[in-house]
């Protein structure tokens, strides 16, 4: 069969279209410059879409990450995912080349055992709902999936906030240095998030868990802005209180006070913490882990648009930091 050179030409480029379309997926100019931190820049996959390759191509192509935190895809918490599940997100990852962070769990996202529940305390989920006495095999799960996605950190709790916290202090920290104990067999980390619903909150409550539970791969994942819904002022209060060699992870969200009972996030940038000292503090320290995205907000009306709007706001700050 002979082909005139046009129909050559056009057939090569059809060819070449098909071949390189993985390339041309992270050719695609993403919204913001490559800055250059010490740390990784990513985001929470289902802050963007339930949908695990739509949240993918936003982070990849439009955000123009590499780096990505696993918390629910397809409606499911991580820690309900099926084999054929975990397969199918490790194609989707490798399809835009995402690293994954952390699985971003919920263990100890739960009542503690003996302890009176402090009044109104409330932790969501995320799809997740293993009670006190399944910790256990919420954590043999945490180990299948970062074994699976290939990385060493597993992000966790201090269960639902106590009434009186105190009394109850001793062992929840022993529930702590067991599960690290269990992790460090497998060459694996342990962040414990502060949450303002839990019994971790506060800078004040972070560095005292850190000095009861002295694992060396027990580290933190700051959150300044959980650590403001409860009241703190986390840069530069709480900040300044952490030991900054087990700050190993951090989560970025913003928050404004309010006394409607309404959630209190704000699109980052827009609220009362001070991102940009925060940060300059981060690089100051030499934190060379990952800040992660936690939209949290829904004022934009859907969690894609809010996570853009905060992302915008992230890079905004970040660029100033750079400059």
């Amino acid at each position: 069969m002979h082909l005139d050179r046009r129909q050559f030409v056009a057939g090569a480029a059809t060819f070449a279209g098909c071949a390189l379309a993985p390339a041309v997926l992270r050719a695609q100019k993403p919204l913001y410059p490559a800055h250059h931190l010490p740390f990784h820049i990513a985001v929470i996959n289902d802050e963007i879409s339930p949908d695990f390759d739509h949240a993918c191509h936003v982070a990849a192509v439009e955000f123009g990450l590499s780096f990505i935190e696993l918390r629910g895809l397809w409606g499911k918490n991580v820690t309900a995912l099926s084999d054929a599940e975990i397969s199918e997100a490790r194609r989707i990852l490798a399809k835009y080349k995402l690293t994954v962070t952390d699985i971003a769990s919920p263990l100890f996202k739960t009542e503690f055992s003996g302890g009176q529940a402090a009044p109104g305390a409330h932790v969501d989920q995320f799809g997740a709902d293993w009670p006190y006495a399944r910790q256990p095999e919420v954590l043999e799960r945490c180990i299948h999936l970062a074994k699976s996605f290939s990385t060493p950190r597993i992000r966790c709790f201090d269960f639902v906030r106590l009434a009186n916290p105190e009394p109850f202090r001793p062992e929840i920290y022993e529930q702590l240095r067991k599960a690290s104990t269990a992790l460090a067999k497998e060459n694996l980390i342990l962040l414990l998030e502060n949450e303002h619903t839990c019994n971790t909150a506060t800078g004040a409550e972070a560095a005292a868990t850190l000095a009861a539970v002295q694992n060396s791969n027990f580290m933190l994942n700051w959150d300044p802005g959980n650590a403001a819904a409860a009241g703190d002022d986390p840069y530069p209060h709480g900040y300044d209180l952490l030991p900054k060699d087990r700050v190993g992870h951090c989560h970025c969200k913003d928050v404004i006070r309010r006394t409607d009972g309404q959630p209190p996030w704000a699109a980052v940038g827009t609220g009362m913490i001070d991102w940009k000292g925060q940060i300059q503090a981060l690089i100051r320290q030499n934190f060379h882990y990952t800040l992660s995205l936690e939209t949290h907000w829904r004022g934009a009306g859907s969690a894609e648009e809010s996570t853009r709007q905060s992302m915008a706001g992230l890079q905004k700050i970040l660029s100033e930091v750079s400059a």
